[in-house]
Parts: structure tokens; sequence; C-alpha cells
């Protein structure tokens, strides 16, 4: 029981979101979330809407009792989470260009051009390129 619910908050928090530079996948973040406080959240966080920022708040709440392991990782993994999201906001803007006049699709629905951006090196700018790889998309 006390695994499976780990596993459900686990999972959830890769849900609402998955930035710049130097971001981490979201499964990284998460496996190290779990491994680090997997047992502080099932003890502490029972109940709590498991979602990014409910789970980062009631971890914040409980500090005193965390251990040291997940003292530390845990402001890293939100941190990660956020930059990864904030990354996938700004390929819009990097890849405009690209998006219309290389893959033919709209700026306002960038997530049904990804494929042809991670898929067409050629005519894809850097700035773009590194916006993609900093969202996670290749």
């Amino acid at each position: 029981m006390v695994r499976g619910s780990v596993t459900l908050i686990v999972l959830a928090l890769g849900m609402p979101s998955l930035a710049a530079a130097q971001t981490v996948s979201f499964g990284d973040s998460i496996g190290k979330l779990a491994a680090s406080c997997g047992a502080e959240i099932v003890a502490n966080c029972r109940g709590v809407n498991p979602d990014s920022s409910r789970l980062k708040e009631c971890l914040s709440r409980n500090r005193d009792v965390l251990s040291p392991q997940c003292a530390s990782d845990y402001f890293g993994v939100f941190d990660a989470i956020q930059k990864r999201v904030a990354a996938r906001v700004t390929v819009a803007n990097a890849c405009q260009r690209e998006i219309v006049k290389v893959c033919g699709g709209s700026t306002k629905e960038t997530s049904k051009s990804v494929p042809c951006l991670v898929s067409t090196p050629k005519g894809i700018s850097n700035n773009c390129l590194k916006a993609v790889d900093d969202a996670g998309y290749r």
C-alpha cells in the first residue's frame, strides 16, 4: 500500500508539467524525489493532492522532520521541474520562424510542430534547436 502511494505521487508529479539550460528530465527529477523523499511524502503528506505545487508546499511545511537527503534534494527537484516548464514555453518564441516557414504550423499550436522541429534539422536555427533541447523534446 505504501509503495503504491509513493508510485502514485511520483507519477502525478510528472503529469502537470514537464526549462532553460541545464534542465533535468521529469523522469529523473521524479525518480530523485521518490528516492530521497518517498518515506517523508508517505509519512507527512498523506491526503495531499499530489500535484507538484501542493507536494512542494507540504514538504516545505514539514522541513523540520525531513531527512537530510530529502531536505537537500527537494528544492533542486522542484526547481528543475519549473525550469523545464519555462523552457517549453520559450520554444514558441525561439522557433516562431521555423514553426511557420519550415514546419507549416501555427505559433498558437506549437506542440503540433514539435515533431517537425525535432526531425527536421535543416532550416532550424541554433537558437531554436537549443530551446527544443532545453525543453527536453530531443
